[in-house]
């Protein structure tokens, strides 16, 4: 782990820093979050080899996106987000490689058109009522919906563990309020998922691909 002088700009303006080509700035990205992501990824593929790999792949994936204004969100919720689908990806492509190897079972059916119209009806609701949530609270769902614990949470927001509890809390229920809004506003719309579901990593989850990443459950 190479070592970097800290400077006191925010991970917001180091990013458009580097995104006008200042490698400076990537390098104190990098610093910041190598130890913390890492440890993320490890946890998440079971493996540190892996792991630096797709350590370096959600790096890379900085510099190539197209750039990000960050209105309703952080950079540190962004990044762990590519971190996550990096590492759910990664997981996938494993189990696929195991396969092959496996006795070819009978091809399952896919799901109906009903049931797709029904998960997708679901997911504009769920993404309506996210957007419609305070900063915070909207900041806390798309960590633990990258598989962050509590503890994590609080640490990379920088506020109390007690605080991101109670936010959570507030989050759920306001969810909740949002989702039986748009329900009522939309007769037709499918059934949506309570918010103790939409709280934590689901195939629902805006931004988040399918699978169900390991995180620690406040006790």
């Amino acid at each position: 782990m190479f070592k970097v002088e800290q400077t006191a700009s925010s991970d917001e303006v180091l990013y458009h820093q580097v995104r006008t080509g200042d490698l400076r700035a990537f390098d104190l990205l990098y610093a910041r979050y190598e130890g913390r992501l890492l440890g993320f990824l490890s946890r998440l593929v079971g493996s540190r080899h892996d792991a630096e790999d797709l350590l370096h792949d959600a790096f890379m994936n900085v510099l190539r996106s197209r750039e990000v204004t960050f209105d309703r969100a952080s950079f540190c919720t962004w990044l762990y987000r590519i971190a996550r689908n990096l590492g759910l990806n990664h997981l996938r492509s494993g189990r696929r490689k195991s396969q092959l190897h496996a006795q070819v079972q009978p091809p399952e059916s896919g799901p109906s058109a009903e049931a797709t119209v029904e998960e997708l009806q679901r997911l504009q609701l769920l993404q309506g009522a996210v957007q419609a949530l305070p900063k915070l609270q909207a900041e806390i769902y798309h960590l633990r919906s990258a598989g962050l614990s509590y503890e994590e949470m609080a640490t990379e927001l920088q506020i109390p563990l007690g605080t991101v509890k109670s936010r959570m809390n507030q989050m759920m229920l306001r969810l909740r309020e949002q989702l039986e809004l748009q329900l009522a506003r939309s007769p037709g719309a499918a059934p949506a998922r309570s918010a103790s579901e939409v709280a934590t990593p689901s195939p629902l989850t805006p931004y988040a691909a399918a699978g169900t990443a390991s995180a620690k459950e406040p006790r």
